[in-house]
Order: structure tokens, then C-alpha cells, then sequence
């Protein structure tokens, strides 16, 4: 498993992409996201920018698909996560390099996704831990998703209470 060093550049980036999949998605799209570590200050990543999109409506989504598949996308349909539009991005060399997941506006995926970037931006010792596990991990990317569920799912659940201590999203 492919984990670099955090680089400013992912937020350039984001902002970027953001730019051209607010342009295809004018319509349905309420607002775009940059989540996972990419969006994490000073931790491992994959070098992929994992971007979240909060749509009116999934059907409408649906309808300005082909505008993403013209900016280079896949359309994945839920891809293992009922409620979710998934879709991805290779450069020319066919190097993964965007993930984009779209959700109904009100999804608790929505939340979970914001309170955990939140969350270890906030905390930056809890976001030490995710890096170093990260590390360890790196080694192993047969099982690399699979073993740090236990880390993310903990943390998924302090962030979200977190979150909701200072009032939600």
C-alpha cells in the first residue's frame, strides 16, 4: 500500500477538481467536501484526493452522471454503500487519483465522513495514532483496509460525539 507523506499540494488539488465537478454538477450538487487523510494536515495518505459531494437528490445525480463521466470519472452506482454514488479518476497513466463519494443531503454518511476529518484536525495527537497505525499498516496492503477498521470505527464514534457536542452538522 502506496502511503506518502502529507502534501500541501493535495489541498490545491481538491480545489481544482472541486472547481470542475461544480461546473458539471451545477444543478444537484449542494456542496463538495475534501475528506480522508489527503485532508488531514501532517499524516500518511494514499495519494488519492477523496472528495464528498452533498447532492439535492440521488436521481438527479444520477441524471448528470455522463457530466462526470466527461471530466474522466467511472461511475461505480452504490459500490457496496447503499445511498452512495461512487466514482473515480485516473491520470493518463492510469494512476488512481480522485475518489468521489455523493450522497443525499441529510446522510449520516455525510456526517460521519465531516466529524472524522473534523475531528482529527482538532486532535492532532488522535491523528499521530491514525498516522503511525497508517505506517505500520503500509507494509501489509493485502490487509491494509481490514485492519485499520477497528482504529477507524473507534474514532468514527468519538468524532461523532464529539460533533454533536458542539452542535452537528
Amino acid at each position: 500500500m502506496l502511503v506518502v507523506p502529507h502534501d500541501p499540494a493535495w489541498a490545491r488539488a481538491f480545489t481544482a477538481e472541486a472547481q470542475a465537478i461544480g461546473a458539471a454538477l451545477e444543478g444537484p450538487l449542494i456542496a463538495l467536501h475534501h475528506i480522508g487523510s489527503t485532508a488531514i494536515p501532517d499524516i500518511l495518505a494514499k495519494p488519492i484526493i477523496d472528495m464528498l459531494a452533498e447532492v439535492r437528490d440521488l436521481a438527479d445525480l444520477d441524471q448528470a452522471a455522463p457530466a462526470l463521466v466527461a471530466l474522466g470519472y467511472q461511475a461505480m452506482g452504490e459500490f457496496g454503500i447503499p445511498g452512495r454514488r461512487y466514482f473515480r479518476k485516473e491520470d493518463a497513466a492510469g494512476t488512481r487519483i480522485h475518489h468521489l463519494h455523493a450522497f443525499a443531503q441529510g446522510s449520516p454518511h455525510v456526517v460521519r465522513h465531516l466529524a472524522f476529518r473534523d475531528y482529527l484536525r482538532a486532535h492532532p495527537a488522535r491523528a499521530a495514532d491514525y498516522d503511525a497505525l497508517k505506517q505500520r499498516l503500509a507494509a501489509d496492503p493485502d490487509h491494509y483496509v481490514e485492519r485499520k477498521g477497528p482504529f477507524v470505527l473507534a474514532t468514527e464514534a468519538e468524532a461523532l460525539a464529539w460533533s454533536a457536542e458542539r452542535g452537528g452538522y
